[in-house]
């Protein structure tokens, strides 16, 4: 049965999911998650297309149909958020993104009459927190996580603002964005249907750039001003949200804005206890003397990194799983806990190409981004996968170069 799965529509589309370092382990879970989401026309036409954007004319010919009828196709499947449509250098191109962050929590980021939310629903709740093995794959394996957490800025003292650079503050993101969407939170909407959401804010996660005018295309986002998206922020600062966005300094495509109890990120880390580089670059400290023991920090950490210890005495600090989101810190009525610079700053890779890379040679998945479908085809893609590959740290480097065993690649290292 296995076997006939994996030589379905369906196999052929995991097998193409996981070509890329954010995939989904198969199981028969996963195919009946995949079988809500596309037709197996769609799963077998998806599974050919290229891990980097592509245009209609690429699609065409990977199908072996017109150029017209591909794009009817690939429009189809990104008014249903399968895939985003994009702009680059005037040019219309399509990508499949990763199922998280991508089209899985598509799926519930408004109310849909298409597909059945609430089976779906408790589809994904047994894939991600059952098996178990798709939550180990995003969050667990590899030292560069696809988000990072953002500090709260109230929370810092002016001691600690002098520190914090602009990649790392939410209002910069949101200043700084082309276009903005706002949509519902996923994962809450998704707990929804499961009965068991908390009462958090449910129209208040963030979309911006590509990603964002994608969505706000195809009516999954609703398009808001700059203004309204930091009275969004500080409703969520306000209800002890933490803001958890895609783990890059420049081109963000996304802050969600998570509870303890919902979030897929926040629920890793309680579950295996390592947040890896999703952390802030600050941690928490803990004044002793000033502490009252009243508890309030402890109730609102979102990962259970303090803990009441008893009636008025201090809280105990795990240190190792504290995401220096600074929620507890704005709690405190006593004052006795603040931000400081964490000991030695995680480096944020510079942009989503940065990033995937260096996912991939964590995952011994290099030669995939390298031996696309279409990526050798375009000199300007392969230059700039190149000099992404060029920019990381000496080992990383070397590591690469193992992995793609092609001449013209390792005379390209040589060269630097």
């Amino acid at each position: 049965m296995a076997h006939q799965r994996n030589n379905s529509a369906y196999g052929r589309l995991a097998e193409r999911l996981n070509r890329f370092p954010q995939g989904a382990p198969a199981s028969p879970l996963l195919f009946d998650i995949l079988k809500m989401l596309f037709s197996e026309e769609e799963a077998r036409l998806v599974a050919r297309l290229p891990i980097k954007p592509f245009s209609a004319a690429a699609a065409a010919k990977a199908w072996g149909r017109s150029e017209a009828e591909a794009r009817k196709t690939l429009d189809d499947l990104a008014g249903r958020a399968i895939l985003l449509d994009l702009e680059q250098h005037g040019e219309q191109v399509y990508c499949l993104p990763p199922p998280m962050a991508g089209f899985f929590e598509f799926a519930f980021m408004r109310v849909r009459n298409d597909i059945d939310q609430k089976a779906l629903a408790e589809l994904l709740e047994q894939y991600i927190h059952v098996e178990e093995d798709f939550m180990r794959e995003l969050f667990v394996r590899g030292d560069t996580g696809l988000g990072r957490v953002f500090v709260q800025e109230p929370a810092l003292d002016e001691a600690a603002r002098l520190e914090i650079l602009d990649y790392e503050r939410a209002g910069h993101i949101i200043d700084s964005a082309g276009v903005i969407g706002v949509s519902m939170c996923y994962c809450r909407h998704k707990k929804e249907h499961l009965g068991a959401n908390c009462d958090a804010p449910m129209d208040i996660c963030m979309t911006f750039n590509s990603a964002a005018h994608s969505l706000v295309k195809h009516g999954h986002a609703r398009s808001v001003s700059r203004e309204e998206c930091h009275d969004l922020l500080q409703q969520a600062y306000a209800t002890n949200l933490v803001q958890f966005g895609e783990n890059n300094r420049e081109g963000v495509n996304f802050i969600c804005n998570c509870c303890g109890c919902c979030c897929e990120a926040l629920a890793a880390i309680k579950r295996f206890g390592i947040i890896q580089t999703m952390h802030s670059n600050f941690i928490i400290s803990l004044d002793a003397q000033k502490c009252i023991g009243c508890g309030k920090c402890a109730r609102v950490c979102p990962v259970n990194a303090l803990r009441v210890a008893g009636p008025k005495i201090p809280p105990d600090l795990r240190a190792d799983i504290c995401l220096g989101c600074g929620v507890c810190v704005r709690a405190c009525p006593a004052g006795s806990l603040k931000l400081i610079p964490r000991p030695g700053r995680t480096i944020t890779p510079l942009n989503t190409s940065h990033r995937l890379v260096l996912m991939a040679v964590e995952r011994g998945m290099l030669q995939n981004l390298i031996f696309d479908n279409q990526i050798l085809h375009s000199h300007r893609l392969a230059a700039a996968l190149l000099g992404a590959i060029l920019k990381l740290p000496p080992v990383a480097r070397n590591l690469a170069q193992k992995q793609l065993k092609s001449r013209y690649v390792e005379r390209m290292l040589a060269d630097k």
